[in-house]
């Protein structure tokens, strides 16, 4: 039990997405909270990069569930207005299939129009599956991923359990998908989020499908900057709200006292602290700055766990502009199953892979005047070997799709060029076997599943991010920083004299 001369200091390891959320909402309980990041600039994997005029987003660039956005500033009496110029993309993104290229419209009307031209009689299959959808995303975001998941307790809601079943967990989004959808484009469309989640679309549940709702009803949006402006909003709010921000030092270990953590320590400082929550990679922390006495988790539970994919990514500027891509162009030309199958069923280099491309000079001013910049993604297993020779075969496969599909010369007109895969992944954020999602999100790795949030030997170290509840993305990241300063409230209340 919590007692009168109880402190309040709180740090938090990790300046991403979940760090970030977690810092301010103790901050506005009256906690004292340092916010410690290894590199030079919050955000983590969130963080921007810029080269001769051009700036990248490095990591996630899909703004999408912009209700948790507005949730999460709404806590604070803000608009994420106050912080950021917000635009929903029309269209949402396009793809090119193997011999056709669609749009996505952002207006549901012509959604269904394009569904009904692809497969007759499908456009009233959208609105029942959506309708399906709507209701997992409600009852799912509201009552299932901001629970905590540190008991089965927490689960035991007539409602919820009801609402369980209707939400299909026990059945595969491949499944639900084909009962209602025949052609493949359409397939591919509705089956292309679960690709980040970490599992094959057979292995995933088809709760998931929540996703369909979020990027066809909700939308795709663009923040103005890049996901750096979000970044850069909530680092400014955490600041309004007296967070004491260290950026460029690294958790090199702790020291204890009994059963907690007594301060947090960096090659610079000590930090003294009466909570501690890592938003940190969570398998390093666990597993090489905790003693072994101290880990959550043993080395065989980590290596059984089911990881997301990594990426093999290029940021790319060209010295010219480029026709035919869209801000988002995903390109599904090649076997479905099969590069799916080769991250997660039989872990390997695609033989033949899909890439997704990011533009935002088509929407903003990332790029210098008439010049193109690109961020060209392949998803790929964690835990693979990589090498730079391996990275330029994919460059030249790269380079080959976008040349024929835009027409144009680009090998030619590149001003700078770099590449990121798992060795930067490892080096940047100590991620675990290089994955650059977190935990696939398996029935296994759901909910109580998912590696705890708190430390089951220490009394006040907790854990936020995508390697815990409630998993990988970045609204979810913001909604695990929330449930964390929760549970630290109501484990280590303030008291005021």
């Amino acid at each position: 039990m919590p007692t009168k001369n109880f402190h309040n200091r709180v740090v938090v390891i990790g300046a991403g997405f979940s760090g970030l959320s977690c810092s301010c909402h103790l901050a506005k309980m009256g906690y004292s909270v340092t916010l410690i990041e290894k590199n030079d600039q919050a955000g983590g994997r969130a963080r921007a990069y810029s080269d001769k005029g051009f700036t990248w987003d490095m990591g996630p660039s899909w703004y999408w569930m912009p209700d948790v956005f507005e949730k999460f500033f709404g806590t604070f009496d803000k608009q994420v207005s106050d912080y950021y110029q917000l635009d929903r993309l029309d269209p949402s993104y396009r793809i090119k299939f193997k011999n056709d290229t669609i749009d996505i419209p952002a207006s549901m009307t012509e959604l269904e129009e394009l569904f009904e031209q692809i497969e007759p009689g499908s456009s009233k299959k959208l609105q029942s599956f959506l309708k399906q959808a709507k209701y997992k995303y409600d009852v799912g975001v509201k009552k299932l991923v901001y629970k905590p998941s540190r008991s089965l307790l927490e689960f035991v809601d007539i409602k919820l359990l009801l609402g369980l079943i209707k939400m299909d967990v026990f059945t595969s989004i491949a499944k639900h998908v084909r009962k209602h959808f025949k052609d493949e484009r359409l397939i591919q469309l509705m089956e292309f989020p679960i690709l980040f989640l970490g599992a094959t679309a057979e292995n995933t549940p088809a709760l998931y499908s929540l996703m369909n709702y979020a990027d066809l009803s909700l939308g795709t949006w663009y923040p103005k900057g890049g996901m750096k402006s979000v970044v850069n909003g909530m680092e400014t709010l955490a600041k309004e709200l007296g967070i004491d921000i260290k950026l460029g030092e690294e958790v090199s270990n702790f020291s204890f006292s009994g059963n907690k953590v007594v301060s947090v320590n960096t090659s610079n400082e000590r930090y003294e602290c009466d909570m501690v929550v890592a938003g940190a990679d969570y398998h390093h922390v666990d597993q090489h700055l905790l003693p072994e006495s101290f880990q959550n988790y043993s080395k065989k539970y980590w290596d059984s766990r089911v990881l997301a994919p990594s990426s093999l990514l290029f940021y790319i500027g060209v010295d010219k502009k480029l026709p035919n891509l869209e801000h988002h162009t995903l390109f599904f030309d090649e076997d479905f199953k099969q590069h799916a199958s080769e991250i997660y069923d039989n872990p390997q280099w695609p033989s033949k892979p899909l890439l997704y491309v990011s533009a935002t000079s088509k929407t903003d001013e990332t790029a210098p005047k008439g010049k193109e910049n690109l961020v060209v993604l392949i998803p790929v297993a964690p835990d693979i070997e990589d090498k730079e020779e391996i990275r330029e075969k994919y460059f030249d496969i790269i380079m080959d799709k976008l040349e024929a599909f835009t027409g144009e010369d680009i090998r030619n007109h590149i001003l700078t060029k770099r590449s990121y895969a798992h060795r930067e992944f490892l080096a940047d954020y100590h991620s675990f076997k290089g994955n650059a999602y977190g935990l696939a999100n398996t029935l296994l790795q759901t909910a109580i599943l998912k590696p705890s949030l708190k430390n089951k030997k220490l009394k006040n170290l907790y854990y936020t991010g995508q390697l815990t509840v409630p998993g990988p993305g970045v609204p979810p990241s913001l909604i695990s920083g929330e449930v964390v300063a929760k549970e630290i409230a109501k484990d280590f209340p303030i008291f005021k004299d």
